[in-house]
């Protein structure tokens, strides 16, 4: 009878282990693409025009993707300087990652990550 009884549950439990993985990656990769554009966004607080706040924002996205586990070449990063505020915006295409192809048991989590971080320029 507890034969039996493991037989039902197994499917249940590997299906919520198969969704822990795949949703617990998708949530690292959100948190470090939050983390790009937030980190972004106060590099580019250095610059004096907005020509170098994009430099600066795009050049550290560049960088620091890597050092996350991230590829370069799947990230979007777009740069909107007004008079009193920084906006990075960073996009992520996660299409290709291997934790996606286990989405396909399992309620599939968005497949472009998209952050922003404003910063304010002026005082408060």
């Amino acid at each position: 009878m507890a034969a039996i009884e493991f037989a039902m549950v197994a499917p249940l439990l590997i299906l919520m282990m198969l969704g822990m993985v795949v949703y617990g990656g998708w949530f690292w990769m959100a948190h470090s693409v939050q983390s790009l554009a937030s980190e972004g966004a106060r590099a580019a607080i250095a610059g004096l025009d907005p020509v170098e706040r994009e430099t600066l924002a795009r050049g550290f996205v560049g960088v620091q993707i890597q050092d996350l586990g991230l590829r370069a070449d799947r990230a979007a990063v777009e740069v909107e300087s007004t008079s009193g505020l920084i906006r990075v915006n960073v996009a992520y295409d996660i299409s290709d990652h291997p934790l996606m192809a286990l989405a396909a048991i399992v309620p599939s989590p968005p497949r472009i990550i998209r952050r922003t971080a404003v910063v304010r320029l002026e005082g408060y």
